[in-house]
């Protein structure tokens, strides 16, 4: 393919393309003199107005989580499995709601999934008690049954409707209720 110079456009696209050029030098100049020289560009805020937080685990690895609430919460979780009260402590654990498939017209759809913040299981007496839920439970080798619970970290901006209808996607399919921090 032949590469086109500025030269070999009509001389009305050749001001146009010159024009663009120019304000683009500018818009870049302008944005460099906004920053004093070894400044960093301004973090653009978030979504939510949360602010990231990072955990440092013993083995020295970094989480970092979306807002300090869910580290947080990540802590009150981590004090939980080191008193024996809850296991397999997992976090952003996905669940597939709806699989991928290719329409009629062989348009591919893509998987619906939902990403949960913790998910862990505890006794199951624990569980009713506090949530009054009738989720799945597995035995143990004691014998002792320990039900399955997803948590999501949510305040009132989070809980969109798209979530809320993955809420609902993944109690039909699954039987499993989130729990809503």
């Amino acid at each position: 393919m032949a590469r086109i110079s500025i030269t070999d456009l009509p001389p009305k696209f050749q001001e146009q393309a010159v024009k663009q050029l120019m304000e683009q030098r500018a818009r870049k100049q302008r944005a460099e003199t906004l920053l004093c020289p070894g400044e960093d560009r301004k973090e653009k805020e978030s979504k939510y107005h949360n602010k990231p937080t990072e955990r440092v685990t013993a083995s020295g690895n970094v989480l970092k989580f979306p807002s300090q609430k869910e580290a947080r919460r990540y802590d009150a979780l981590l004090l939980r499995l080191k008193a024996g009260q809850i296991k397999d402590l997992r976090m952003q654990v996905d669940f597939t709601l709806q699989e991928a498939f290719t329409d009629v017209e062989g348009k591919r759809v893509r998987a619906i999934r939902y990403k949960a913040d913790f998910v862990y299981r505890q006794p199951a007496e624990y569980y009713r008690q506090m949530y009054g839920s009738h989720a799945a439970y597995w035995n143990d080798q004691s014998g002792m049954p320990w039900e399955l619970v997803v948590e999501d970290v949510k305040s009132r901006a989070t809980a969109t409707d798209k979530y809320k209808i993955k809420k609902k996607l993944l109690k039909e399919k699954y039987g499993i209720d989130i729990v809503e921090v």
